[in-house]
Formats: C-alpha cells, structure tokens, sequence
C-alpha cells in the first residue's frame, strides 16, 4: 500500500512539473521580459501588459486554431504572428521576431536582406501596451500573435 501511495505521489508531482514547465515562456510577464529587452536596447521604454489587448489576441488565435494560417487580422491593434512546431512558446516567438534585427537599416529605415517588419514593430516606440495569446492548432502546431496599442509599423516613420 505504501509503494501505491509513494507512486501516486511520484505521478501528481510529474504531472505538476510538466505543467509548470508548459506554463513557461508564455506567461504575459515572460512576453513583456521578451520585448522590453529588445526596446531597451534601443533606448525605447518599456511595454505593459493590457488585458483588453490580450483578449483581443486570444479571440483572434482561437479563429486560427483550425487553419493556423498567419494571416492578419486586420484589426484595431498592430499585430505579430508565428507559427512553429512542435513547441512555440512565446518567449521563442517575440525572440524570432527580434532576430530580424540584423535586417533592419536605421539609417534608410527599410529592412535589408529580409524580413525586419516584425522587428520595428516590437520595438516602436510609440506602441505601449501589448496584449499576446498562444493555441494549440489542430494540426499539432503552435500559433502565437502578439498586438500591440497603439499600432506601428507605418511607412516612412522609423520605430525610434
């Protein structure tokens, strides 16, 4: 009965652990450490968290949990988005898009040699709140869009 007890234990404490580490990385602090890393690099001030952006980007992911498609909602906040398998976390995501750093050209403000969009966007300074979301789609992939408030990314302006 003791040997029973003690493995019930070991499981419960297995299944906590692989909890906690799935919550990882994807905490709204985990998105903010992410991005305000990134903007204090470049002298931008730090992000908060809004929950009202959150909502609207946990409303949007959940209408891509069927086809995971990064196609933009179009909507009323900035937007990022990533798809990857098998374990996307946010952290991983908003680190994807910072690594378009090496793209972006200050001084013509354009992106060079690839993709930097998702980059400016992380760090404009004009957009301070920040709202991120993370599902699981069908197909077995991650899905992880970030929104920021008020949007950037216009063209002609730099991001800072």
């Amino acid at each position: 009965m003791r040997s029973f007890d003690i493995s019930i234990t070991l499981s419960c404490l297995i299944v906590l652990a692989a909890f906690h580490f799935s919550l990882a990385q994807n905490s709204p602090q985990d998105y903010l450490n992410a991005h305000n890393a990134a903007r204090s690099q470049v002298g931008v001030g730090p992000m908060t968290w809004d929950n009202n952006v959150a909502a609207y980007a946990q409303n949007y992911a959940n209408q891509r949990i069927g086809d995971c498609n990064l196609v933009h909602s179009g909507g009323q906040y900035g937007e990022n988005l990533a798809k990857a398998t098998p374990s996307l976390t946010g952290t991983d995501a908003v680190n994807m898009w910072v690594n378009e750093k090496s793209n972006f050209d200050y001084n013509s403000n354009s992106c060079v040699g690839g993709e930097c969009r998702h980059y400016t966007q992380v760090v404009w300074r004009k957009s301070v709140r920040l709202g991120c979301a993370r599902v699981r789609c069908n197909d077995g992939w991650w899905f992880v869009t970030c929104n920021y408030d008020p949007p950037g990314n216009f063209v002609g302006e730099r991001p800072y």
